[in-house]
């Protein structure tokens, strides 16, 4: 876990992506539609990108990609972050984390 742990470190918010998945961009445009930068690593093109998906699925990431992870805590995958934004938790989550301001 430490090579994850050590890039979401680096971040408000960052997401584990791969660039064949189309829920990882919908995630990506969704998160950065409230103003923030999200910093995403696509793990098919990460020199790392294998072993940071086992880490990722160490965490409990089932599928592995999307991975969201605001203010260094997972928050999940698509659904859980979906599921947030329709219950008005998302943006709450985005501005204690400092990746957005109002």
């Amino acid at each position: 876990m430490a090579m994850v742990t050590a890039l979401v470190n680096e971040r408000s918010v960052v997401i584990f992506s791969k660039n064949s998945c189309c829920m990882c961009h919908t995630i990506q445009t969704l998160i950065s539609s409230f103003g923030a930068n999200p910093t995403v690593y696509e793990l098919d093109e990460h020199p790392k990108g294998h072993q940071i998906e086992k880490e990722l699925k160490g965490l409990g990431c089932k599928p592995s990609v999307p991975a969201v992870f605001i203010g260094q805590e997972l928050i999940g995958g698509a659904n859980e972050t979906m599921t947030l934004h329709l219950k008005g938790q998302l943006v709450p989550l985005l501005l204690r984390a400092n990746a957005i301001w109002v």
